[in-house]
């Protein structure tokens, strides 16, 4: 029961993340991602992936490509 709830409140945070992901690619034209960091979803574009990974947010040898991999959702 727990686990269900759980996966519910998921389910509305990450239906947010895309709609806000969507707007926000319709509003700059650029590329956003929906990512799970430190246990919540982040919506990023790939400029600011691009920025975190030259200033050493990530993990050191993660590159952009690897990022977008793990990604749940991404904007065309």
């Amino acid at each position: 029961m727990f686990k269900l709830i759980k996966n519910i409140i998921f389910g509305f945070r990450f239906k947010r993340a895309v709609k806000k992901a969507d707007s926000l690619h319709h509003i700059t034209h650029r590329k956003y991602m929906v990512l799970v960091i430190n246990k919540k979803l982040e919506v990023l574009s790939k400029k600011e992936v691009k920025e975190f990974v030259r200033g050493g947010i990530f993990r050191k040898g993660t590159t952009v490509s690897d990022i977008e991999k793990r990604a749940l959702y991404i904007t065309l």
